[in-house]
């Protein structure tokens, strides 16, 4: 039975990602998922994340989901694979973040220093510099973890002069690993909020790349090459927003990630 394509996130930041996946896809139906009770996940336990994914995951299957998207780094690191080696019902997919930006990134680097920008949880996963030398074994990667931007983020401070502080700081410290990276990766569906300041201290000459829409071209290429998935994505153009946690408070905070409103609905999960 056809159903809608499912976007999980642990909170607000998987609308960055939706938001480009949906202007690329608008066909489909779409349920959002964020699981903003439970959240940060970036801090959790590698257990504690698979197993918050997989209920939530279960949840969007339960609503008629086929084929679930993690919008969320840390659930791509620490519970994708397990999900979909050992958890996944006959006809459900799910898919993550990493592998569509690991899969591309040789197409920006010249020089294969790469650079990713994550949470602790992300970076402690080793799985972009795992996916990415899975692919193309001559890139050098340098990883940083950069706990107060998500803060800064949902605290709407993304231009205060601490926002420009932590930035500068944090992208020093990237660059001290080594002053040849050419490409960096927001590893963070929150950090492309942050770009305006983050382009302020990353050297003129590096490419800085936002995971929505390169997911969401790998999405449309994965569709694309796999007709069997496609054809149980329904497509009426419809969207509806879950939330674990308020939907009023949900609703109030959606707007800086998505680019306009939107009306959502609590989900007990």
């Amino acid at each position: 039975m056809q159903g809608p394509i499912g976007v999980f996130d642990s909170g607000y930041g998987g609308l960055t990602v939706f938001k480009e996946i949906q202007k690329k896809l608008p066909q489909y139906d779409y349920i959002y998922l964020g699981d903003n009770a439970r959240c940060p996940y970036g801090i959790r336990s590698f257990e504690t994340v698979y197993e918050y994914t997989k209920e939530c995951v279960f949840k969007l299957f339960d609503l008629g989901c086929n084929l679930v998207i993690l919008a969320c780094n840390t659930a791509s690191a620490k519970a994708l694979r397990t999900i979909q080696q050992n958890d996944l019902p006959e006809g459900k997919r799910v898919l993550g973040v990493i592998r569509p930006t690991t899969e591309s990134i040789d197409e920006y680097t010249k020089n294969n220093k790469v650079g990713i920008l994550a949470t602790q949880g992300t970076v402690l996963s080793e799985s972009y510099k795992i996916e990415m030398n899975k692919f193309h074994s001559t890139i050098d990667v340098f990883q940083l973890a950069c706990p107060l931007w998500v803060p800064l983020v949902e605290n709407n401070e993304i231009d205060s002069k601490a926002a420009h502080d932590i930035v500068e700081k944090d992208i020093q410290r990237l660059f001290d690993q080594s002053s040849e990276i050419d490409t960096v990766v927001l590893a963070c569906t929150h950090y492309p909020l942050l770009l305006p300041v983050i382009s302020q201290y990353v050297p003129e000459n590096v490419t800085i790349l936002s995971q929505g829409e390169l997911v969401a071209n790998k999405l449309t290429d994965y569709l694309h090459r796999h007709p069997e998935v496609e054809t149980q994505c329904s497509k009426n153009g419809h969207l509806t927003f879950y939330t674990t946690d308020d939907a009023k408070s949900f609703e109030a905070n959606t707007t800086i990630f998505y680019g306009q409103k939107i009306t959502a609905s609590h989900l007990d999960v």
